[in-house]
């Protein structure tokens, strides 16, 4: 028998094969995306109701709908499930915050807006329990170094920086100046939480703020 191939069939065909398996992968990869988000979506409530340490492994999978084993098939710790929630409210966090100083070109007031956006979003329950009270329990040392420099801590000293370049910054230098800003900030955001008066607070900061700056010439 004469085993024969047209080629531009043969070339439809493998085609065909490559096209479906692509399609296979895409619908695998979408479903393992839709899995991880379920589970940081359950997790997120649930460590802003009850926080870290009273928030079960089994009562996550079973609000997100999937099973113990597709928890460690993403996450291989409950401590790295809380770092995918840490890190989902911080960048919505410093999204909110660049947002609310984007409508000035004035360094300053971009400082004083972000931290007043800061300020509402950071009192919020789930704000205050996973980024501010958790965190600092649940993280290493180092590894909150590394995530304050990409979100708040590099937010912070970014706003500075643009501010110094104006010539608008009274004291530094702004790496000493940065932790120190964003630490006000978390601690007023903490008072506001825990029953504070809102405007007395805000008042604080946006003198905290004037003190550090200059008006502009």
């Amino acid at each position: 028998m004469r085993l024969t191939c047209r080629l531009p069939a043969c070339i439809s065909r493998e085609a065909r094969i490559v096209k479906g398996d692509s399609s296979h992968s895409r619908t695998q990869a979408e479903r393992r995306e839709q899995t991880r988000a379920a589970l940081i979506a359950a997790a997120r409530a649930l460590f802003a109701e009850r926080g870290f340490a009273a928030a079960g492994r089994e009562e996550i999978v079973e609000r997100a709908g999937v099973t113990r084993g597709a928890l460690y098939h993403h996450f291989a710790s409950k401590e790295e499930l809380f770092r995918a929630v840490y890190e989902e409210v911080e960048t919505e966090l410093c999204d909110a915050t660049i947002a609310a100083g984007g409508g000035t070109r004035d360094p300053v007031e971009q400082l004083r807006l972000g931290a007043l956006s800061f300020l509402d979003a950071a009192a919020t329950p789930e704000v205050r329990r996973i980024v501010l009270l958790d965190a600092p329990a649940v993280f290493a040392p180092g590894v909150r170094r590394a995530l304050a420099e990409q979100y708040g801590l590099g937010l912070v000293r970014g706003a500075l920086e643009a501010a110094e370049q104006a010539g608008r910054l009274r004291i530094g230098p702004v790496d000493a100046l940065a932790p120190v800003v964003l630490a006000a900030l978390h601690e007023a955001a903490t008072s506001i939480a825990d029953g504070a008066d809102p405007a007395g607070v805000r008042s604080v900061i946006e003198g905290m703020i004037a003190s550090i700056t200059t008006e502009a010439a």
